[in-house]
């Protein structure tokens, strides 16, 4: 009986006890709003990593430019400022100083420096694009590796335009022996070009060499750098206008990407359908405003991008586009200003062709950041994000092995270690 009332019967709480009680609540409410403090505070900071670094997070977007909850209805007039006729010159770019323009020039081996001097004039490529009338030149490059007989006689059902570092050999490598490999697409018509610029000059000639072996590196004479991956991408396009304008699709990615061709072959693209005419799709990025931070590598200064709102656009860490709107992007932006924000500028030229990016039938196809591996996810997305060439290798080899019944396989690995677990005690996860 004793027992039963000392342990039944509510305890009387002392006043020590509640004030303990108090200051315990307090003090986790004011931890919460430290916490959330921080979080604000960093969430409108540049610390998450670059273009040229992990894009394996879905806020280095949001960080780049601060979403805005709406989206501009009609984009074609809040980007008037960047449109012009194709007959009259183009808006210089904005006028910088000596010390801008030099300070845009000593970005080292790596490329990866900030500051509206190097966005804006690194290498003084942008500038090149205009010629002595002012206007934006069509061929402002010369060649140095070109490829012009890939599809010759042919119209292949796919190319695929591949940015890449000219240091960056294992990872082009990899990928000819992984998803851009011609085995991917038998029988289809399948052309892989990796895109460059000039880099340090000790790696050219082993370029060169590589060219020769595999013939599939097209590169011109611009500076290869962050700032410049508008004029790369433009590049890719230009080729295909020039040399593969029959093309059924284009697919634009980066070296670092790991890309399911044979998913985007058969389940999106459907080589048995007739080819679809102004398609463009991949990872839509709505209701981006520009990032007005004059210390982050994503600046854009108003002066260049007036509008509060970028238009609808697709990362640049792939999108796939029909083979008709190659021709009519390139000839859209020899009349708007070079933006050095590649994915940024390639929705304003479809902004201003009217066509919007259409969504890809899951939104889970596209991804601009890194997906977990499992060969059940893998067999059904396109593009996950930030991957090493000897990872790329063996999950490709895994994938390829695993294809047929990857989600059957995953399934009995999972109960097999349910199973396990339980054998041994141990608490499912």
């Amino acid at each position: 009986m004793q027992w039963r009332r000392r342990h039944c019967c509510p305890v009387k709480m002392t006043w020590t006890f509640k004030r303990s009680l108090f200051r315990t609540h307090v003090a986790g409410l004011l931890s919460l709003a430290l916490l959330f403090t921080l979080f604000l505070f960093f969430s409108h900071q540049d610390w998450l990593p670059g273009r040229n670094g992990p894009r394996d997070n879905p806020l280095a977007y949001t960080i780049r430019g601060f979403r805005s909850p709406k989206v501009d209805t009609n984009q074609n007039i809040s980007l008037r400022s960047l449109f012009k006729d194709a007959n009259v010159a183009v808006k210089p770019l904005l006028n910088l100083s000596t010390q801008q323009a030099e300070a845009g020039n000593t970005g080292g081996n790596s490329g990866r420096v900030t500051g509206l001097g190097d966005a804006m004039s690194a290498n003084n490529s942008l500038q090149k694009e205009m010629d002595v009338t002012g206007k934006l030149s069509a061929q402002p490059y010369r060649y140095i590796l070109n490829e012009p007989l890939k599809c010759k006689d042919s119209a292949p059902f796919l190319v695929l335009l591949i940015a890449a570092e000219p240091r960056q050999m294992d990872a082009r490598n990899a990928i000819r022996q992984t998803w851009g490999n011609e085995s991917v697409a038998a029988g289809l018509g399948f052309v892989r070009l990796f895109l460059l610029g000039v880099g340090q000059s000790s790696l050219q000639s082993s370029i060169e060499e590589e060219s020769q072996i595999h013939h599939d590196i097209i590169q011109q004479d611009y500076q290869d750098t962050y700032y410049n991956l508008t004029i790369k991408t433009l590049m890719g396009m230009s080729w295909v206008a020039t040399h593969c304008p029959h093309v059924s699709y284009v697919m634009k990615t980066d070296s670092d990407m790991f890309v399911n061709t044979e998913y985007l072959i058969q389940k999106l693209l459907k080589p048995e359908l007739p080819p679809k005419q102004r398609y463009f799709t991949g990872y839509l990025m709505r209701g981006y405003a520009p990032n007005r931070n004059k210390d982050s590598k994503w600046y854009m200064p108003p002066e260049l991008y007036p509008s509060e709102r970028y238009p609808i656009f697709c990362s640049g860490t792939g999108y796939v586009f029909s083979g008709d709107l190659a021709e009519l992007i390139y000839q859209a932006s020899l009349s708007i200003r070079r933006l050095h924000l590649e994915d940024v500028y390639v929705g304003i030229c479809l902004a201003k062709l009217r066509i919007e990016p259409q969504p890809p039938p899951n939104e889970f196809l596209f991804n601009h950041w890194r997906v977990s591996y499992s060969s059940c996810k893998y067999s059904h997305l396109i593009t996950s994000h930030q991957f090493q060439p000897g990872e790329l290798i063996r999950y490709w080899s895994h994938l390829q092995t695993n294809k047929h019944n990857a989600c059957v396989n995953a399934a009995k690995e999972k109960n097999g270690r349910y199973r396990h677990r339980k054998l041994h005690g141990e608490r499912p996860p």
